[in-house]
């Protein structure tokens, strides 16, 4: 096969950080080539090389076998590299076409030839059987829609190889599967994918071969069909690995309600009913898994919980305390730890420092002030304690939260929300996101830690490997309703499959509130 792209002793440092160090791959044309390693292994710097974003100090890169200097995305696009990131870059208010051809429109004289647009975006489509519905405002189309947008978008700028980063990691199991045949189809097209992961079970289904990398450097190169998903964690952290279920199901599951939902209705954002009439009881030292596809209310759901959103009706109470109408500082206060979804919008202050975000629920608690002022001595001896033991990769608790990466800035929100043992409930919104191996587990076994201990924990994910790895009930929103798969047994992924595309296979959680 012919190469498609190779780097060869590609080196970058930062200031106190040595990101890649002596980096050589080559990727052949129509390949899938899976790249993994823990947050700081460099495999995000090494990609944002390949596309311009960063220059490295030494080595080189070479595109179908000629040396090329990439100092900007232009001149990736210009050689035909594309690059997809795992927060999409497309402009809500705009249709699914006009973002594929954003810059680079047909005109006819000094107009937008709209019709062109179209029928270019709608050839582009078909030869690459990507599906989307050109007329469809980007901010009514779903994360799948998206996510081939995006990809378009790439393709019709001319690019050979595309460069995926975290692709699955807001996507259901339904539209991974399409987003894999979407790949196959590409890679049999000729098109050379890079797939960047740490969801290693899709890593063995995609790919046909995986490079590991660790602390900046390759640590190696296998052929994906003669490894597995413990050789290959092995290889990321350089120890032996956690696998499969951890949760061992409690044998008393009739505990104290800590958090207790009537009737609950809420609005979105277009005044639409997003929450219908929810009934939901979660019980002292449970992990409840809430499934669902993004978009079926549970953002909503969780924003009310936590007052950064009106109920329209219903009641939420907290050890038999009502907190619908409470501030968000009032609920927080109630015991309530929350790990938001989308960690720049709702989890960190990007421009402020470690400390400061890792201080936001404390400094005006003692011993962290006096009154007066900040007590700076305990407040730099936590965040120091906090990011040593949530493994954040930073130079030191200076750095604005905005210079990491963003697997170190959920860690820094895991740190500050589950780092003082404190909440008595625990509302987890894809908690593990982005992050590597050795932080999933350590996060994973903190949630499980906070339940022995008493708490409950309502954990949310797009992550179904998490939900069943985790969870002692799981409920499923659909359209605005939960629906109860019931309580954790071997089969259960399947029913929850079923129910998060709406078929049957368990009981609507509204009509039943017991079990629910």
């Amino acid at each position: 096969m012919a190469e498609a792209i190779s780097v060869n002793n590609i080196t970058k440092t930062f200031p106190g950080v040595l990101a890649n160090d002596r980096v050589s791959m080559e990727i052949e044309k129509g390949e899938i080539r899976a790249i993994v390693g823990e947050n700081g292994a460099g495999k995000t710097t090494l990609m944002k090389i390949l596309y311009g974003l960063y220059r490295p100090d030494s080595g080189d890169i070479r595109v179908k076998g000629e040396i090329v200097k990439l100092s900007s995305a232009r001149d990736a696009i210009s050689k035909g590299i594309g690059m997809v990131h795992q927060h999409f870059m497309l402009v809500p208010s705009f249709t699914l076409a006009q973002n594929i051809v954003l810059g680079v429109e047909p005109h006819k004289r000094v107009f937008i030839d709209e019709k062109a647009l179209i029928e270019k975006v709608q050839r582009i489509s078909d030869q690459y059987n990507l599906d989307v519905n050109v007329n469809k405002l980007t901010l009514n189309a779903s994360v799948g829609e998206q996510q081939r947008a995006e990809i378009l978008k790439a393709l019709y700028r001319g690019a050979d190889i595309l460069i995926l980063d975290e692709p699955t990691a807001v996507l259901t199991d339904i539209e991974t599967k399409e987003l894999f045949s979407m790949l196959r189809g590409l890679a049999k097209q000729g098109k050379t994918i890079l797939f960047i992961s740490h969801k290693l079970r899709e890593v063995l289904e995609i790919s046909d071969n995986t490079t590991v990398m660790r602390q900046g450097k390759v640590v190696g190169t296998v052929r994906t069909c003669e490894t597995d998903d413990c050789e290959l964690a092995e290889m990321m952290v350089g120890r032996e690995t956690i696998g499969g279920r951890i949760r061992e199901t409690p044998e008393n599951r009739e505990k104290d309600v800590v958090l207790n939902i009537e009737n609950l209705s809420v609005l979105n954002s277009r005044d639409l009913l997003a929450v219908k009439n929810i009934n939901l009881e979660l019980h002292s030292g449970e992990i409840l898994g809430i499934a669902g596809v993004d978009g079926n209310g549970q953002e909503e759901f969780v924003e009310a919980l936590m007052g950064l959103r009106p109920a329209l009706t219903g009641k939420i109470s907290i050890d038999g305390q009502e907190v619908q109408e409470f501030s968000t500082r009032g609920i927080r206060e109630s015991g309530v730890a929350y790990i938001p979804s989308d960690r720049y919008r709702s989890g960190v202050a990007v421009d402020a420092a470690i400390w400061e975000n890792l201080i936001t629920s404390e400094y005006y608690n003692k011993p962290y002030t006096n009154g007066m002022s900040l007590m700076m001595r305990e407040i730099n001896n936590l965040s120091d304690s906090l990011v040593k033991k949530f493994q954040v990769s930073t130079p030191g608790i200076n750095v604005k939260a905005g210079n990491l990466s963003g697997g170190n800035i959920q860690r820094v929100i895991a740190g500050r929300e589950l780092g003082l043992d404190k909440a008595k409930i625990v509302i987890a919104s894809q908690p593990t996101r982005g992050i590597d191996i050795s932080g999933t587990e350590a996060i994973r076994q903190m949630l499980v830690d906070y339940a022995d201990r008493g708490a409950g924990v309502l954990l949310l994910s797009a992550d179904l490997d998490e939900i069943i790895a985790l969870s002692d009930r799981i409920i499923v929103f659909y359209n605005g309703k939960i629906y109860n798969a019931g309580f954790w047994y071997e089969g259960i992924r399947q029913v929850v499959g079923q129910l998060m595309t709406g078929g049957e296979g368990g009981c609507n959680a509204e009509d039943n509130a017991q079990t629910c």
